[in-house]
C-alpha cells in the first residue's frame, strides 16, 4: 500500500470514527481562541479551559490585554506553565491588535503569525476554527506523532509534516484532519501507551508492532 492509498483509507475512516471531533479549547470569538491557543503551549486543553474561564471575565477586548499589568496576568495564567513568557506574549498581542488591527484579530496567515506569541501553528488554529479558513494543518505533538506512526510522513519537523499532510488531504479537510488525529492521539494512540490492540487503524498502521520507534529518546 502506498502512502497515498493509506492516507485515502485513513481519511475515509477518521470522520466516521470521530464524527464530533472539534477544537477542545473553549472560546466564543477569535480573540478568545487566540488567547487560549497561546496559553496551550506545553499545557493541556483542560488546564487552559480552567484558566481562561477566569481570564475571559477579566479581559474581554484586545485593549484589556494591552493594559493589564504583567503581574496580574502572570498570576492568572500561572498554572499553565511558562507563565511569565505567556503573560508577556498576551500583553504584546493586545498591543499589536490595538495598534495595527483596530483591536480585531486579523484573518490572514501573514498577519496572524506575526502577532506576539503566535506563529504558523497558532494562526492555523485560529484561521481554521474561528474563521473557517483552511490555510494549513495544525501540527502539534499528537499530529506529529501519529503522522509518523501511520506512515503519512517521514519527517519530524512540524513544517515538513504539515507540507506532507497538505499534499495528502483535500484542502477542505485540513482543519478537521488535525482534530481527527488529535482525538485519536488522546483517546487511542497515546505517546507511551498506545492501544494498538483495539486500534481502529490496526490494519493500516505500519507501526502497529513497534509504535515506540518514533518516540524521542
Amino acid at each position: 500500500m502506498t502512502r497515498k492509498q493509506r492516507a485515502e483509507e485513513l481519511f475515509r475512516k477518521l470522520p466516521r470514527i470521530y464524527p464530533d471531533a472539534h477544537c477542545e479549547l473553549d472560546f466564543k470569538n477569535p480573540l478568545e481562541l487566540l488567547v487560549a491557543t497561546i496559553l496551550s503551549a506545553q499545557c493541556t486543553d483542560v488546564r487552559v479551559n480552567m484558566v481562561t474561564k477566569v481570564l475571559f471575565k477579566r479581559c474581554k477586548t484586545a485593549k484589556d490585554y494591552a493594559e493589564i499589568s504583567q503581574e496580574d496576568l502572570e498570576e492568572i495564567v500561572r498554572s499553565t506553565g511558562f507563565y511569565r513568557n505567556k503573560a508577556k506574549s498576551l500583553r504584546g498581542m493586545g498591543v499589536a491588535l490595538v495598534e495595527s488591527h483596530d483591536g480585531k484579530v486579523p484573518s490572514t496567515m501573514e498577519e496572524l503569525s506575526a502577532i506576539p506569541g503566535a506563529g504558523r501553528k497558532t494562526a492555523n488554529v485560529v484561521l481554521g476554527n474561528a474563521f473557517g479558513i483552511n490555510e494549513g494543518v495544525v501540527v502539534d505533538t499528537h499530529v506529529g506523532r501519529l503522522s509518523l506512526r501511520l506512515g503519512l510522513t517521514t519527517n519530524n519537523d512540524p513544517v515538513k509534516v504539515e507540507q506532507d499532510l497538505m499534499k495528502l488531504c483535500h484542502r477542505d479537510q485540513w482543519t478537521l484532519l488535525s482534530h481527527w488525529l488529535i482525538w485519536h492521539g488522546r483517546r487511542r494512540c497515546k505517546a507511551r501507551t498506545p492501544d494498538c490492540k483495539e486500534c481502529e487503524f490496526r490494519d493500516l498502521c505500519p507501526s502497529v508492532d513497534h509504535p515506540d520507534r518514533f518516540l524521542k529518546k
